[in-house]
Order: C-alpha cells, then structure tokens, then sequence
C-alpha cells in the first residue's frame, strides 16, 4: 500500500504533518508536531514523504538519527516538469509554481545557497520564505495533475520519483563523506611540488620550472599566464593559438617540456593544493555537495571542492578506514549499452546483450574487426562525428544498426529544427532560443552564430541529449536500488559521477556490495527501459585506495 504523507518544518523545530489521498489533497486533519525528526519517525508506516525540498528537511533527519526510504521532492518534480512543458529556465520554487497556479505573479526563484567548505550538508538550498502548508498541498496535486498530462505519464512518475531518490541519496552521500587522509594529501604534494617558499608560498618545483621556462625563452616569462606564453611562441618563431597540450606537443622548443609538467603541476597546486586540502578535508571526509540533475542532461555535479574532477595522483589520499575497503564500480561503456536500449535496434541490443567488449563485438558485426574503427563510429553516432572519415563510418554502422543510427538521426533532426526532445523517462531539452539554449551552443566570447550554425550546433546537442539523458535516467535508478540493497549493511555509499559509483564499507561486506551494485544495474536496467537483452555491466575493483581501482 503507498502510503503518502506531507510535512512541512515549522518555526521552532516542529512539524506539520498531514495523509494525503491518492489525488495528492488531505485525507484527514493537519496534525502539528513538536518534534520534525520525532515526527517522521514515529510512523515508519509511511511509504513516501511530500516536501517542499529534500536539502530543507532530509539533512536535519538524518542528523537525529532517522532515515527515510521515499520521498517526493516539489521543487526537483517542478523543475522536470517546467523542462517537459517547454518552460526551461522558469523560476521552480514552490512559491513559483503557486504563483503560476493561482495566476499571481511569479517571483523569480532566490539565490542559490553557496557551500561552506567543510560543511556536511550542502546541497543546492533555495532561501525563501516559508509558503503556507496548505499551498504546498495544492502545488503537489497540481503536478500530480501535470504529470498525468505528460507525453508518458508512467515513465514522467518514474524519473520525477527517481529524481527525488536522488536527492536523498545526495544528501547521505555527503553526510557519509569520501574517506580522505589529509596525511597523504600532504604527503602527495611535497613529492610532487616540494617545499614551499617562505614568503611568497610558491611551491619549490613549480619556481624550478618556471626558471627553466624563462631560460628556454631567454627571457623572463610567467607560465601561469597564457598570453605571456603565447607571446614568448610567437617571438621564437612559432605561432599558436592555444597553451593546450596537443598544440604545445606539435612544438619542437626546449621550453615544451617544463612548460607542459608545469600546467599539470599548477593544476594540481592551484586545484587540489593545501589551500583546497585545508578548506575543504574535515575529520578525515571529503564533502562536496552532490547536486543531482544539476545539468540539463541529468548529470550531477557539486557545489564545491571540484568534487568531480579529482586528477588520478590525487586519488591516491582518497583513502578507505582500517579494515573498511572502496568497492569502485564503472559502468561498463555505458552510452552505447543505452542507444542499444532506446532504439530497440536488434542487431545493437544483441551486442549489447554480452557483458564483453561491446566495441570489438561491434567491430566483429560491422567493421572487419578493426574495434578502434568501431569505437569511433559508434562514439562519433552519438557526439555528432558526421564529417570526414566519421561520415564514412557512420555509413557503415547505418548499415548494420540501422535503427540505432536513425535514432540519433532523429534526434540531431529535432533538435535542428527547435522541436523538444526527451531522454527516455521524459527529461526535456531547453528550449530552442531559450538563455540556457544559447549559452550552451555559443561560447562566451564567440560572436552570435548564424541561423544554420545554431541549428547544427543544437542538432549535435539534441543527437547526444537522448543518449546521455537516458543514461542518466538508468543511474539515478540504479542509484535508487543500490540504497535500498544495502540498508541492512554497514556499508555506505560516498560517490558517484556519471557511471561510476564508490561504496565505503567493511572489508567483509565488499564482495556482497559488489554483487549488490551489478544488482542494482541490472534492475535499473528492467525498469527504465523494460525487458530488452541488453545489459549493464559494471567493472568493479574493490580495493583499498581509490587509485589502484584503474
């Protein structure tokens, strides 16, 4: 029996509480408790929670102790259901989305709150004033109105619900934190960058080669600064447009070398330095702030410390506890297994079906055997390589997939022509023309772009939009069913981006999350796309340090 119940914090640190009817209105008198936590504990009947937003309440629950299993989150259904409708980008408060529905001005959603470093809790929070209980119920039966109104109500239910569990999933995740040893952090960048100088702080190596920079040119040069760099180039003789490393190695100059060790070192010093290590290591744990949905995608990001992108030396500190082990499971070439999924492509989902090497089976079917040939044209289907050498391969994996390709096609197509596409569950694309529209096909400094390049640039968008929003769709219920599978366990999940998730747990309980993390894939796989023979396989590495997983 789904058992619903809405509740809303008060001042004071109460509650009010209230069973909802299946149309989402009261099924019996406002109750009002003295006691959030206490509240919500003291009726584990409940199936799934109503609430205004996860990061407001679900933080202060479970610093008392208390877990939920489900719930629904408002403003995360508000803002998936503003994408669905077309309205990408308006304000997605609960008072917004009662403005809209009481036909009141709609205030524009407040700031973003920004994370403290160190800070346990730092989802995305939208400060606002409190909205009456009773608004929020009837915001909550509006949407559950609008998603009935969706293009696929069920799988519209099933995203804005998985969505919801992703918040509380976010929100343990970051109370849990990565297991971090400062030690080695600090260990890791004496070896790399040395001392640091008295006075200025400049680490020992990156002084050193930045001399030796300045000794290549004959002059004094400031490697952290690329228009001095490019301006050294030019006055050797060598003309570039950019200090990237593909460009730089093309270069025969003795100031190459320590030019390229010096971006990848100040990197890591300006990035991951003890600056970053001070502010953002507390107790042995490393709190970014998982954001989830925080792309138009789906994907999740932070709200701090580059908690996605930690460069590979620097996972060596990323350290599990005496006796407790890091079980580091990647999804196995994970976009292609879901365009097999969403297209419905025989030939695809066969190969898709074999936990192996997807590539070299493709490679078998289509490409002679030659698998790098393969990867491309399957990668280049996707991303929109449909150029050159991507052209002729892309004929010829139209040839054997052709539903596959044709679902790509499609999308690039609908994309050129401003139409709204959805992932798989009902994620929608921005709008065509939209701020968020523009700002992700027009680089900053670029001039605006012609008709017919915008219409290109958002078709190439729209092609990948399909597959990597539907991954996404296919993580955040694997994600779902993973936090449910290990309830009973010590076990801990600490991370996750895009395909890869880490779980922290006691040493022997690894191999039963192990077997539980392909579980939960293999199940997300069920429900997101139904029963089709593809598969989900995970290349999982339980280990002791997060670098030695790859």
């Amino acid at each position: 029996m789904d058992e619903r119940w809405a509740i809303a914090p008060v001042e004071g640190g109460g509650a009010l509480l209230v069973a909802l009817r299946p149309d989402g209105l009261p099924a019996g008198a406002v109750v009002r408790e003295r006691e959030l936590a206490a509240a919500v504990g003291a009726r584990p009947e409940v199936t799934r929670w109503v609430w205004r937003s996860t990061p407001e309440i679900y933080p202060r629950l479970l610093a008392a102790g208390v877990r939920v299993e489900r719930c629904y989150d408002v403003e995360a259904a508000e803002l998936l259901l503003l994408g669905h409708e077309g309205r990408w980008g308006e304000p997605r408060s609960a008072a917004a989305a009662w403005a809209r529905l009481s036909g009141k001005p709609v205030p524009p959603d407040p700031p973003l709150r920004s994370t403290t470093p160190g800070e346990q809790s730092s989802l995305f929070e939208i400060h606002e004033e409190p909205i009456a209980f009773e608004v929020l119920l009837q915001v909550y039966a509006d949407q559950l109105r609008r998603h009935r109104q969706a293009e696929y109500p069920e799988r519209m239910r099933l995203l804005t619900a998985s969505e919801s569990s992703g918040m509380l999933v976010a929100a343990e995740m970051d109370r849990a934190g990565l297991p971090w040893s400062a030690e080695t952090h600090r260990a890791l960048l004496h070896e790399l960058l040395g001392d640091r100088f008295a006075g200025s702080g400049e680490p020992r190596r990156l002084t050193e080669l930045a001399d030796q920079i300045s000794e290549a040119f004959g002059r004094r040069v400031r490697p952290d600064l690329p228009a001095d760099v490019l301006k050294a180039f030019k006055n050797a003789g060598h003309q570039v447009s950019t200090t990237r490393k593909w460009e730089l190695e093309r270069i025969d100059h003795p100031a190459v070398a320590p030019l390229l060790e010096y971006k990848t070192l100040y990197r890591i010093y300006t990035a991951n330095g003890w600056t970053w290590l001070n502010d953002w290591v507390h107790d042995g744990r490393f709190r970014p702030g998982f954001i989830p949905g925080g792309t138009v995608s789906g994907r999740w990001v932070t709200n701090g410390g580059g908690g996605l992108q930690i460069p590979k030396v620097i996972r060596r500190a990323v350290v599990a506890d005496p006796g407790w082990r890091l079980v580091v499971a990647d999804a196995s070439q994970l976009e292609p297994r879901v365009l097999a999924a969403i297209s419905r492509d025989p030939g695809l989902m066969e190969v898709a079906g074999d936990s192996g090497d997807l590539y070299k089976a493709v490679s078998d079917k289509a490409f002679s055997g030659d698998r790098g040939m393969a990867k491309l044209a399957v990668l280049g289907s996707i991303y929109g390589q449909t150029s050159g050498d991507g052209l002729k391969n892309l004929a010829m994996l139209r040839k054997r997939f052709p539903k596959a390709v044709a679902y790509v096609d499609d999308a690039a197509r609908a994309g050129e022509e401003g139409r709204l596409v959805r992932t798989w569950l009902g994620r929608t694309c921005p709008p065509s023309g939209s701020p968020i529209d523009e700002a992700m096909l027009e680089g900053p400094s670029e001039e605006r772009q012609t008709d017919a390049r915008h219409a290109r640039a958002r078709g190439r968008f729209t092609r990948n939009f399909v597959v990597q929003g539907s991954a996404a769709d296919w993580a955040l219920l694997m994600m779902a069913a993973l936090r449910q599978s290990i309830t009973e366990l010590k076990a801990e999940l600490v991370f996750f981006q895009h395909d890869e998730v880490i779980v922290h747990c006691p040493a022997g309980e690894a191999d039963e999350v192990a077997l539980a993390i392909q579980a939960a894939g293999d199940l997300a796989g069920r429900i997101t796309f139904g029963e089709t023979p593809t598969r989900f396989p995970f290349t999982t590495a339980i280990v002791e340090v997060y670098a030695d997983a790859k």
